[in-house]
């Protein structure tokens, strides 16, 4: 059953320049700024926000003296604002390249381990039946990469819903678990040793992750088995640096074994026998509820599906 009073607010009081003014004020925290951005004087859009307020009866934005700050109410708003005008965004491209004979575009956002060897493989299954679809891959965090599906700008993402928050407007696929090995120079001295000790890990120089899952895992176990942090570490998780790192010293680095596979094949990196059962967790294929995927992101959809069976 449909909601009448939804569709009152819908139809008499939501309008287009409302919902770009609210977009700018989630970039801007300045009704001056925003509303600079959004192409109206800043009396005109003071008048809007305060329209939307009486219309849903709650306080969108709390005013300070250097700005607004969005109120929970607010935020909501913004954040369905951001993917209404996304959505209409993506109608005019599907419309445009329709015109102009293209296959369509379809906006793909996938965390690292994925990227190397599924997505590729969907990416090759899209361009092998449809060439003219226009791909763009994203690579990133799983929480970045969510928060650009939910505002619209992906169409999917390979990754994890890591804010609880989010799940009711999300769909989730499972594709595998990502598990860390500690990846090594070839001929390190420790490959041959069947009783390496985690006080001997903790103490060896490292490369580590930004602040995130993997590295509070990491330090988590250290801490729980009373042992020290790693003092000697590089922090970073660029794949182009990684291998050099580890080429030209004695650091550790946990990572999945597919994203070096290539060294690991080629003999100049090694994994040491230890399982320290460091694990990123279950990535899946991630997409909006209620949300009717263009030609070219069913496509892809369905390619990611068939390059996880190969």
């Amino acid at each position: 059953m449909r909601d009448t009073t939804s569709d009152r607010f819908i139809r008499s009081h939501l309008k287009t320049r409302h919902l770009v003014l609210l977009v700018e004020l989630g970039r801007h925290a300045s009704i001056m700024h925003a509303a600079q951005a959004a192409g109206v004087t800043q009396p005109a859009a003071s008048k809007l926000i305060g329209e939307l307020e009486h219309a849903l009866g709650v306080t969108l934005f709390e005013r300070l003296p250097r700005g607004v700050v969005p109120t929970w109410y607010g935020k909501v708003l913004i954040r369905r604002a951001g993917a209404a005008l996304a959505e209409m965004d993506a109608a005019h491209q599907e419309i445009m390249q329709g015109l102009a004979g293209i296959g369509g575009r379809v906006a793909l956002g996938s965390v690292l381990t994925p990227s190397v060897s599924l997505v590729p493989r969907a990416v090759r299954l899209v361009k092998e039946s449809s060439p003219q679809v226009q791909i763009v891959v994203t690579v990133d965090t799983s929480q970045a990469l969510v928060e650009q599906l939910g505002a619209g700008e992906l169409d999917i993402v390979i990754g994890r819903i890591v804010d609880p928050a989010a799940a009711a407007e999300l769909n989730f696929e499972p594709l595998a678990d990502e598990t860390h090995s500690l990846i090594v120079r070839a001929g390190h001295p420790w490959l041959e040793r069947r009783d390496l000790s985690l006080a001997e890990v903790a103490g060896a120089a490292w490369i580590l992750p930004p602040a995130g899952r993997l590295r509070q895992q990491l330090i988590e176990l250290f801490v729980s088995q009373g042992l020290g942090q790693p003092t000697d570490t590089v922090e970073t998780m660029s794949m182009s640096m990684v291998p050099q790192l580890l080429a030209d010293s004695d650091r550790i680095v946990a990572l999945p074994t597919e994203l070096v596979r290539a060294y690991l094949d080629a003999g100049s990196l090694a994994v040491l026998p230890l399982d320290l059962g460091v694990r990123a967790g279950v990535y899946g294929i991630v997409t909006r509820k209620r949300h009717l995927l263009s030609p070219s992101a069913e496509a892809m959809l369905e390619a990611l599906r068939a390059a996880k069976s190969r």
